[in-house]
């Protein structure tokens, strides 16, 4: 396992935890988590990588070892806001390698186009977005956040790093019991009643004010000039947040239409968490992309 290296970086008011794998003067590449999930996700995969890279993968304010800002929301332009001020520090004006899982594949693709000339290549790890909104919903969408602000989300804690890792193979049944362990050591740590607490803030589990604007995400595909390679896994589980099967296979052919340079890959044996369940594959394709 190769060994990785933390620094703090101060970003907009907070200090942020940022997780560096290989050669520092090696090219670059981002690598950004999704929601609930940390930097070290990357481990299986930057193992796996063969050519000579310098890794930078952050943990997204008010998850792993970054701080937790105040608040009693989370609004996900702060997320762009943030990558743009660790893509200054790391790599100045440079062209970047943009690696983005889920939440961080989205976070990279509005990114991509908002600002074109600073990403080299984009590599979205199932990062298609959420359901479509309509403006009727707006009425009880923000009726429930007013809620969910005098009834704050809680997040369960654990007995035991074991109880963790289970919990990691109950909603991932393919993790092997290494990679569990692995990843049970980082996801979480051990609280002043001396057990485990998940390194994310549960303000996360709030449902915000905003509607979802897919059409505004699609501005910013459209205006995105980088290749992009689009990986999903073929046993994923993104149906469920993006509506009936049928419906969203359409759905996310339609949004991945919009890029102009899209390479589109399915991922055997894997599901949403495919950096875990296919390193090796991802890794190379990861590489033959940023390559070519």
């Amino acid at each position: 396992m190769l060994a990785s290296r933390s620094d703090y970086v101060p970003v907009r008011g907070l200090h942020y935890h940022v997780r560096h794998w290989g050669r520092v003067g090696a090219p670059k590449i981002f690598m950004l988590h999704g929601w609930m999930d940390v930097a070290a996700s990357f481990q299986f995969v930057v193992d796996c990588l063969r050519g000579d890279w310098h890794v930078i993968a952050p943990d997204w304010r008010g998850f792993g070892l970054s701080d937790w800002p105040a608040t009693d929301t989370y609004w996900f332009m702060d997320y762009i806001a943030d990558l743009e001020v660790l893509i200054q520090h790391y790599a100045g004006a440079e062209a970047i390698n943009l690696v983005g899982h889920s939440m961080g594949g989205n976070i990279a693709g509005i990114y991509a186009g908002v600002r074109p000339a600073r990403v080299r290549r984009l590599v979205n790890l199932e990062g298609f977005g959420l359901a479509a909104t309509r403006p009727e919903q707006s009425p009880e969408r923000i009726a429930r956040w007013l809620d969910e602000l005098q009834d704050p989300p809680r997040m369960r804690s654990y007995a035991s790093l074991a109880e963790v890792a289970a919990r990691l193979q109950k909603t991932n049944p393919r993790l092997s019991d290494a990679r569990a362990a692995f990843l049970a050591e980082h996801w979480s740590a051990q609280n002043e009643a001396g057990e485990w607490a998940i390194l994310g803030d549960p303000v996360h589990k709030q449902h915000g004010p905003h509607l979802y604007q897919v059409e505004e995400v699609l501005a910013c595909w459209r205006a995105t000039t980088a290749p992009v390679l689009a990986v999903e896994a073929e046993e994923t589980n993104m149906w469920l947040w993006m509506g009936p099967k049928e419906e969203a296979r359409h759905e996310i052919d339609r949004r991945l239409s919009h890029l102009r340079d899209v390479r589109i890959v399915r991922l055997p044996a894997a599901g949403h968490m495919l950096h875990h369940d296919q390193p090796e594959a991802l890794a190379t394709l990861i590489e033959d992309f940023l390559q070519s």
